[in-house]
């Protein structure tokens, strides 16, 4: 018997074991005198651990005071390894995945990396945020600001703590580079059999319009992606010369290249309406207009130096004004009060559309021939194309000042006939393209006037003749208009909005 006895204290257990177990398995009376113990004399019962801290639900606020003070106090880790950690390590060389590697190092990604790149590739098509992000984002944004107050100087911290670019893209456009990429046609879904000669972002909507020599003037809708088709219309006997949007969006105005006559196609309606005939127009033929910005003029050009105001509603004849010369191009003001002339003969009129007046008149520095003129969205540039692909650009109120003002800047990145100008809608780019030459075209930064290094692409033909260009109401996207039927879609990826 002595010896069973001793082979059971054998294997009897510490008692600091037994309680551990009674604790843990809660088979024992004795567990909360042990859990007594350990917390100290001072600690009531009632209270069990949890798997971090030890939790209770006392009675009331003193109770869970003096059971907070007893605890053992909890220390925050001075460092935490991010290796620790284990993240789910994803391939980006699998096909579903490997157009949305920008280098060769980006072989492996984190869910979290992927999930920034595919936010990023859907803002660069879409040009901006949804609204219901943009919502969560601000909601976010004020749950922030609001700990700010109350973090102190944690938030110094964080910084410190952490490695990586904090220096955010500048508001204004940066020189040099233009950080663009080539998309799809804005007419990929139905190509012109003939050369385009007019490319036009809709005013509001995110939609393109192409017209040209095939007789036809279609509308797209503009993604980045597939631009899908929205409808096209047929004008019989017609080929286009020049087609518009109204200043609402509303109409669509074409003119010919061998007709007096010119259409409107009212898109509200759906109706195609020919104007054949204004009383007061003596004009044979009608091809170059410009649509007034507020929407109320239409300007025709007409022969020996003649400007005709139509009004936009009725499509009645207003009166004329005339320049020493013939008309090479016009272009009104951003606020539609005024009218600048650029003349064959190299000289420019300003006139005033209210009374016809001419407000001012000066020559064009160096121009022997004038082809094109066009004057910024914020009214501070004019810029004056020639024959010899010189584009002077003026501070428009030095074209006030005198007969012979000197140009801020004369853009000589052209060596055939500067035919088309443009402005962006932010007046940080001048675009300026000739139809002489194949990929003739540069675009200018502005206020630096120096042209981007990166377009077109260097010995690359892609763009051959360039008829017509325009930037979408936000600067989002570019497209020029060429003479194989295709208009060419850029996204300027420095712009969030179409």
């Amino acid at each position: 018997m002595c010896g069973a006895n001793q082979d059971l204290n054998l294997y009897e257990k510490p008692a600091a074991e037994r309680g551990l177990e009674e604790l843990v398995f809660g088979d024992a009376v004795g567990g909360e005198d042990f859990l007594q113990h350990l917390q100290g004399p001072e600690t009531k019962t009632g209270y069990v651990i949890s798997g971090d801290l030890l939790e209770g639900e006392p009675d009331d606020s003193e109770a869970e005071n003096e059971t907070e003070n007893s605890l053992v106090p909890s220390k925050k880790p001075a460092w935490v390894d991010e290796d620790d950690e284990t993240e789910e390590i994803i391939d980006m060389t699998h096909r579903y995945r490997k157009n949305m590697m920008k280098s060769d190092a980006e072989k492996e990604f984190t869910k979290e990396k992927l999930q920034r790149r595919l936010q990023e590739q859907f803002q660069s098509v879409m040009g901006a945020t949804p609204s219901w992000a943009q919502r969560s984002m601000k909601k976010k944004r004020r749950q922030e600001e609001e700990s700010e107050d109350d973090s102190g100087d944690e938030g110094d911290g964080d910084l410190l703590r952490k490695t990586g670019n904090f220096v955010t893209m500048s508001d204004s456009l940066p020189r040099g580079i233009l950080q663009m990429k080539n998309c799809l046609p804005a007419n990929n879904e139905r190509l012109s059999d003939g050369k385009l000669t007019t490319v036009q972002f809709h005013p509001s909507a995110q939609v393109v319009m192409t017209a040209g020599l095939d007789r036809s003037i279609s509308l797209f809708q503009v993604d980045g992606i597939t631009n899908p088709k929205i409808q096209s219309i047929h004008l019989e006997d017609f080929p286009i010369y020049k087609a518009r949007f109204s200043a609402d969006g509303e109409q669509v105005i074409a003119t010919s290249i061998q007709n007096k006559l010119f259409y409107v196609y009212d898109m509200m309606e759906g109706k195609i309406i020919p104007i054949d005939r204004i009383r007061g127009l003596g004009e044979k033929i009608v091809q170059k207009f410009e649509v007034s910005p507020d929407g109320k003029f239409l300007l025709l050009s007409g022969i020996s130096g003649y400007l005709h105001l139509i009004t936009m509603k009725t499509k009645e004849f207003v009166g004329s004004m005339k320049i020493n010369g013939r008309v090479a191009a016009s272009s009104f003001s951003p606020d539609g009060g005024k009218i600048y002339t650029h003349s064959v003969e190299g000289e420019v009129f300003i006139w005033d559309v209210k009374s016809r007046r001419c407000l001012s008149r000066f020559t064009d520095e160096g121009c022997l021939r004038g082809t094109s003129i066009a004057v910024s969205r914020n009214n501070h540039y004019v810029a004056c194309g020639s024959s010899s692909g010189v584009v002077n650009v003026y501070a428009q109120d030095d074209c006030f000042k005198g007969s012979n003002p000197k140009p801020l800047k004369a853009v000589m990145n052209l060596v055939t006939a500067a035919t088309t100008l443009s402005f962006n809608p932010t007046t940080e780019i001048l675009a300026m393209a000739s139809n002489k030459a194949d990929d003739a075209v540069k675009l200018v930064h502005i206020p630096s006037f120096t042209v981007f290094s990166n377009f077109p692409v260097f010995r690359r033909k892609l763009i051959y003749l360039a008829n017509s260009m325009d930037f979408s109401p936000r600067s989002g996207y570019f497209s020029i208009a060429n003479n194989k039927g295709k208009a060419l879609l850029y996204r300027l990826k420095h712009y969030s909005d179409f």
